[in-house]
């Protein structure tokens, strides 16, 4: 039997110190995530056509959607769970919810998104727990995601983007056990078991998530016999008698995961409803149309024009277009600095004040991601330009995720549609990862030698900072009144566009047409 490898385990680091660390972790990210997630009690960006999902699931109707069904089902799942609403059909003969009924409660539909944008938190505690064996200073690393308004805002909404963001957290956490228990019997097994039901649940939720199959060649690259450098592979380096099982099980898993979720969205949606598109059929094929009308199901059949129905919305989806007066996207080249913010709602002035719910950044969250990969750049080329290789002592893992990040940038890069600042979430995530390995590979800052001591203090000063600034724009984040000149106070930045109502607009990167789609 195969013994534990000689490192400490950084499983093995959750003492008694690391464990009410990663207790504060949970109890600062609850007050930012989940606390009062029914505010504000309105419809605000992509919450009217997920909770009209949703409102389906409830009552067994039939429909297609852009996005796969996981996230929505759960939107579904909270409100089955609270029956907070005496109506669950208001919106099932549209796609697009509007006007709310009299004391229409959000505490189901939220649930699980707040939730998991919550639990989000301590995974990635414990990733930054495995990077760094320091609890102390992955309570500080955490701080980049309990803390950033962006995310916040869109969590805290009934959307998918925290509950795929959850799936990737979970799924790169089970990626660094799969590292450290590659040579335990029951854990390695499990955790591959894990990974690949983690993924189906991931493709499940939103196509963006397809990033994270790279994991699956990352995680055979370290199955290896040897420690070497991630160029250096040779076909006899590999592990057979661990590549072998963890593909069977993780695959198998995610098979087996992803068709239970589709066989469960086919399973649900058999009443047909005229007022919705293509008299309800959604531009199903006949095929498709007959097992509909006979109530039956034929997983090939369902799957295949579900999978073609993403296709076919994409084509409407407009391009991105700065000249429009409403447009709310971005290009791509803008997300690493923050731009552009959203304004998702703002409510008419009670006392000469305004309130806001605004997909705001936290400058301090994303300056740091960003100076991260500015690092990360400069040292890999440094290390590749220089004669003194090997010199990083993290280069291989500094190589890894500068890789996933800079792929997941090329891929959006390709899409015509138009894209938001939300759509940078995923690689904002791994920009976090690479923070820190980048801080924990910094020996010296200019003259200044970086001991652990003074590393400390520099993460204590950014926790700082990124706290304050979260406070700076809290406003903007749980929709709390805020006069013009405090919010003009907020834009800091011109490329963010942040703008207060009935503001001069200034009009940085393009000049808005009023009253044009062209």
């Amino acid at each position: 039997m195969s013994r534990a490898p000689k490192r400490t385990s950084w499983v093995h680091c959750l003492h008694n110190k690391a464990l009410g660390f990663g207790l504060l972790v949970l109890l600062l990210s609850f007050f930012t995530y989940f606390w009062n997630y029914t505010n504000p009690p309105y419809l605000y960006w992509d919450e009217n056509y997920h909770i009209s999902s949703a409102q389906k699931y409830l009552n067994g109707v039939f429909f297609m959607e852009p996005h796969p069904p996981l996230g929505k089902l759960m939107i579904a799942a909270g409100e089955w769970i609270m029956q907070m609403n005496e109506e669950s059909d208001t919106f099932i003969g549209t796609d697009y919810a509007k006007e709310l009924p009299t004391g229409f409660s959000f505490l189901g539909y939220r649930f699980f998104p707040a939730l998991l944008g919550w639990l989000t938190a301590p995974l990635l505690y414990l990733i930054f727990l495995a990077i760094t064996r320091k609890p102390l200073w992955a309570v500080f690393f955490s701080f980049l995601y309990v803390f950033d308004n962006a995310l916040i805002t869109h969590s805290r909404a009934a959307m998918l983007d925290s509950t795929m963001l959850f799936f990737i957290v979970l799924m790169i956490a089970l990626y660094y056990g799969l590292l450290e228990w590659k040579e335990y019997r029951h854990r390695f097994p499990l955790c591959s078991l894990l990974f690949g039901a983690t993924f189906g649940c991931l493709m499940t939720t939103k196509a963006l998530g397809l990033i994270m199959v790279l994991f699956f060649p990352l995680v055979l690259l370290h199955l290896r016999t040897k420690k070497a450098a991630l160029i250096n592979i040779r076909p006899s380096t590999f592990d057979t008698k661990k590549i072998l099982p963890f593909l069977a099980l993780s695959v198998g898993a995610f098979l087996v995961v992803y068709g239970a979720v589709w066989h469960l969205h086919f399973s649900l949606g058999k009443q047909v409803v005229d007022s919705l598109p293509d008299n309800g059929y959604y531009k199903a094929s006949e095929p498709y149309k007959n097992l509909i009308d006979a109530g039956k199901t034929h997983f090939p059949v369902m799957l295949a024009d579900n999978l073609r129905f993403l296709g076919h919305y994409a084509k409407g989806v407009p391009t991105l277009n700065l000249c429009k007066e409403d447009e709310n996207g971005s290009p791509f080249f803008f997300w690493p600095l923050g731009a552009r913010s959203i304004s998702y709602r703002w409510e008419t002035p009670n006392g000469g004040v305004y309130k806001y719910i605004y997909l705001q950044v936290n400058p301090v969250v994303w300056g740091l991601s960003l100076i991260g990969l500015l690092l990360a750049f400069a040292l890999l080329v440094s290390q590749w330009v220089s004669d003194k290789k090997g010199a990083l002592t993290y280069g291989n893992d500094i190589l890894i995720w500068f890789s996933l990040w800079l792929a997941y940038m090329i891929a959006v890069s390709q899409i015509d549609r138009v894209m938001y600042l939300y759509h940078y979430f995923i690689p904002l995530l791994f920009s976090f990862i690479l923070f820190a390995y980048i801080f924990l590979e910094l020996k010296q800052l200019g003259s200044l030698k970086l001991t652990e001591n003074k590393k400390q203090w520099i993460l204590l000063g950014c926790a700082t900072l990124m706290f304050v600034s979260f406070h700076f724009y809290r406003p903007l984040t749980y929709y709390e009144p805020i006069s013009d000149t405090a919010f003009n106070r907020r834009a800091l930045f011109p490329l963010w566009d942040l703008e207060c109502v009935h503001c001069d607009r200034r009009g940085l990167i393009a000049t808005p047409l009023p009253n044009t789609n062209d």
